[in-house]
């Protein structure tokens, strides 16, 4: 510890505590010049009535309506130097009936007092709370379609949207605490200026000229319906994946706020067998290659970002894969082939450079397989961690 800057304290941030600002600032201040660092617009955090957004760290936003959550601050005199949430999320715990407590938007210098001394705080409340396990790190939670998982792998390539990047020093402090592995999450990259394997082209190929699977791209004069497509075959492909959520109606209104803006339509496709959808992928332009910080004045607030946006959103040269699902029953149709090689000859065809393929959970073997079949490269890895808690007043750790 550094006794000249004044002994550490931790302070708790409650929802609607005025200091949440400084919460969300200090993520500014950590990675001030990075080149590879890129944040949420403030506005996605704290609110902006302006931007019409009702900011996910504040009372009012839905997603506090099932869950319970804080927030901590340490300082050295007046100096931030780490955060921390803690929150139950009580529709997951119901859902998989488990008594989860997760920690998420941890940041920290590179002193492990600082990590440590954050880590206690979140781990006590998350006890006093019924939990048993506290996992992360997350945005709020490590649930699969929020932003979430602390980078072990990659620290010098390009950060896609919903992406999260930190120092190598985070996995040594976290482990060094005691927790546990509990999951890996990797992405893949494909370079578009490759040609498509004869491999794919001829099995996609051999699936249009059977003619049993019909494929069309999202039709955007039936955007809401289309959406409810993307989340239907979302929520029946992915249930059985680790760390499932069904996407609620909120959840989906926050989704079309965010990627509606820089759609590209012929990078979502919707394959239907007999006239029924049963597989869908969708891969938008990355709009961190846009909203990235330039690190100058007047020029990574929120206006100035959302402006660089919508003014290049039409020449971004990179797009991230995101949501990808074929329902089971349906799985060795050829579904999957054939939605990429069209995808992958529409991105060639408007001058896309590569593709992220991401986050692909390290046991699901099926979509890795397929990752690679479409000519990506692993170059990234995140990790989530567990730490088993003591029940409360018990005396040993829970399994």
């Amino acid at each position: 510890m550094n006794e000249a800057a004044g002994p550490l304290r931790i302070d708790e941030i409650p929802l609607g505590d005025p200091r949440m600002k400084e919460f969300v600032a200090f993520h500014w201040k950590l990675y001030e010049g990075n080149t590879h660092w890129v944040p949420q617009f403030d506005a996605d955090l704290l609110g902006n009535r302006l931007l019409g957004l009702t900011g996910l760290l504040t009372p009012q936003h839905p997603y506090h309506k099932s869950s319970v959550a804080t927030h901590f601050l340490a300082l050295r005199g007046k100096e931030t130097v780490g955060r921390i949430s803690v929150v139950v999320n009580n529709r997951f715990n119901e859902y998989y009936d488990v008594r989860v407590a997760f920690f998420g938007f941890f940041e920290f210098v590179e002193d492990y007092a600082v990590a440590e001394a954050l880590l206690d705080a979140a781990r006590e409340w998350a006890t006093r709370h019924g939990a048993t396990v506290m996992r992360g790190p997350g945005e709020y939670c490590n649930i699969t379609h929020e932003r979430q998982g602390c980078l072990i792998d990659g620290f010098d390539q390009d950060v896609y949207v919903e992406h999260t990047w930190n120092p190598p020093y985070y996995q040594e402090f976290i482990e060094r605490y005691g927790c546990e592995k509990a999951m890996d999450y990797h992405a893949y990259i494909i370079d578009l200026s490759k040609p498509i394997t004869d491999r794919l082209d001829k099995v996609a190929d051999g699936v249009r000229h059977r003619g049993h699977l019909e494929v069309r791209p999202l039709d955007m004069s039936r955007f809401n319906e289309d959406l409810k497509l993307v989340i239907d075959i979302y929520n029946q492909a992915w249930a059985q994946n680790w760390g499932f959520l069904p996407i609620t109606e909120w959840e989906v209104d926050a989704l079309v706020e965010a990627l509606k803006p820089i759609i590209d339509p012929g990078l979502c496709r919707f394959a239907y067998y007999k006239g029924e959808p049963i597989a869908v992928l969708g891969a938008f332009p990355d709009p961190n290659y846009a909203t990235r910080p330039r690190w100058k004045l007047y020029g990574d607030s929120d206006y100035a970002r959302i402006a660089r946006l919508f003014a290049t959103r039409r020449s971004i040269p990179r797009v991230r894969l995101i949501f990808f699902g074929i329902l089971p029953g349906f799985r060795r149709l050829g579904a999957d082939s054939l939605l990429y090689q069209e995808v992958h000859r529409y991105a060639v065809s408007k001058g896309y450079k590569a593709v992220d393929v991401s986050l692909l959970l390290e046991v699901n073997d099926l979509v890795i397989r397929a990752a690679e079949f479409m000519g990506g490269t692993r170059y990234k890895t995140w990790r989530i961690w567990d730490l088993p808690l003591e029940e409360p007043g018990g005396d040993g750790a829970a399994s």
